[in-house]
């Protein structure tokens, strides 16, 4: 049905629009039709099923607003914070408190440039929706299935991102320009945004290849889903959201294999080699499309083999500049959105922040950087109480990682750091009555 959906996108892509509506009203429909019991599911599922449409709906000019993604999270989130208990979240309330104050000094520094709604809207989106997500999810009980149900939510639709993408660029080879990122083989789109959620399609069928492929059939379809999603990330030339997967997928294999059995860990063990014998053939088949332009890409290399001189494509240079303000203004910081502006004026160059850790301090002054400590720490002490997540290091990873390549340009970070808020549930307690001659209620617990 998802590979549909990319055909019938590409076709017509005014269906893009009905898509985004479809999504809305088929998971406002389910929540509100969910059992208590599977309230926050249904609610996580609808969350990860708009992060992974995100970029697909913006590469096709199916929001009607930009940032309409983002909305759509704070308002699943919002509809399960109502209808739900909730953990007493008191780290993400006082974060989302500290935001106010640079919302107030952009609204005391207006100049003829600044746009103070939109400016908050791109800029506050982000951090406000990971708020949002985090005051829900804050140690909220799921089930290791259900968390497997939400992270295929998330990989669907980037099989019709995927879809897509084939369709638009076709052939690699007719639109190499050199080794820097690349828009057309992005589907027109930004190759960084493209290159992050593809690679969150990499995790999700990598754990399935390892954890839910029983079968010779099942390996086959997760092995070839991974394989197509990895291919089409890889050729974006942009490397933060490749890199970040493999990570991810590191962590977590390697997590994985320490807690199971001798028995499992030979099972595994057999896997990796299948894994790694499935990443080189995507890599040489990637490298014979671009003609080894993606070898000299990750070398740091340009299309005539001579090194760059900024790894960071120039995110260093933007991350001084911010620290620079912040130093200049440490108590209230620019105030929101202001960063940017400031940039164009000092240094004639308008470029958005590509790291959220330097644009929350420059912008929000001593007020961000405690924002950011929460950030950081909250979820660490969430771990040290309870090691029940094993997709914690993972989603914290992803999250920290993307935020300083990507900033918070999309709604992915905010919602994979909400996940690894979750409380994972491996064991579910039947009480049964038992016949006997105490007549006593004993409980069983059945292993998922």
């Amino acid at each position: 049905m998802h590979i549909l959906i990319g055909f019938a996108v590409y076709s017509f892509e005014m269906l893009s629009k009905i898509y985004l509506l479809g999504i809305f009203v088929f998971y406002v429909n389910a929540i509100f039709k969910a059992k208590p019991s599977q309230k926050v599911l249904k609610v996580l599922m609808a969350c990860s099923y708009v992060v992974g449409a995100e970029v697909f709906l913006r590469m096709t000019d199916g929001n009607l607003l930009y940032e309409t993604s983002k909305y759509l999270v704070i308002i699943f989130c919002l509809i399960g914070i109502f209808s739900t208990r909730l953990k007493e979240p008191i780290p993400y309330l006082i974060y989302i408190v500290l935001l106010v104050p640079g919302i107030l000094v952009a609204g005391f520094n207006i100049t003829a440039e600044t746009t103070i709604r939109t400016a908050i809207a791109f800029n506050l989106s982000g951090p406000v929706c990971l708020g949002i997500v985090a005051i829900f999810a804050y140690k909220q009980r799921i089930a290791y299935m259900d968390m497997h149900k939400v992270l295929l939510t998330m990989a669907l639709p980037l099989v019709t991102t995927a879809t897509y993408l084939f369709l638009f660029t076709p052939s690699i080879k007719d639109v190499l320009t050199g080794t820097g990122s690349n828009f057309a083989a992005s589907g027109g789109f930004g190759p960084n945004q493209v290159s992050t959620v593809l690679g969150l399609g990499m995790f999700v069928f990598s754990i399935r290849f390892f954890m839910l492929s029983p079968s010779v059939f099942l390996k086959i379809i997760n092995g070839s889903l991974l394989a197509i999603i990895s291919y089409r990330g890889i050729i974006t030339f942009s490397r933060g959201g490749i890199i970040t997967a493999l990570i991810m997928v590191f962590v977590f294999v390697y997590l994985y294999f320490m807690k199971v059995n001798t028995k499992a860990k030979f099972r595994i063990s057999r896997t990796i080699f299948v894994f790694m014998g499935v990443a080189l053939l995507i890599w040489l088949f990637s490298s014979i499309q671009t003609s080894g332009l993606i070898d000299k890409r990750y070398a740091n290399q340009d299309a005539l083999g001579r090194e760059k001189q900024d790894v960071s494509t120039g995110r260093s240079d933007l991350v001084s500049f911010e620290i620079d303000e912040f130093l200049k203004n440490p108590v209230l910081g620019v105030g929101v959105g202001k960063i940017k502006e400031l940039r164009q004026k000092s240094e004639g160059i308008e470029a958005a922040s590509h790291n959220e850790m330097s644009r929350i301090l420059s912008e929000h002054g001593l007020f961000g950087m405690t924002a950011l400590i929460i950030l950081l720490i909250a979820p660490l002490l969430v771990r040290l109480r309870n090691k029940s997540n094993i997709f914690f290091y993972s989603c914290y990873l992803f999250w920290f990682l993307t935020i300083n390549h990507s900033s918070m340009r999309i709604a992915a970070p905010a919602f994979v750091y909400g996940l690894c808020l979750l409380d994972i549930q491996y064991k579910s307690t039947v009480k049964r009555k038992i016949k006997s001659n105490k007549s006593k209620r004993q409980s069983i617990p059945i292993s998922h």
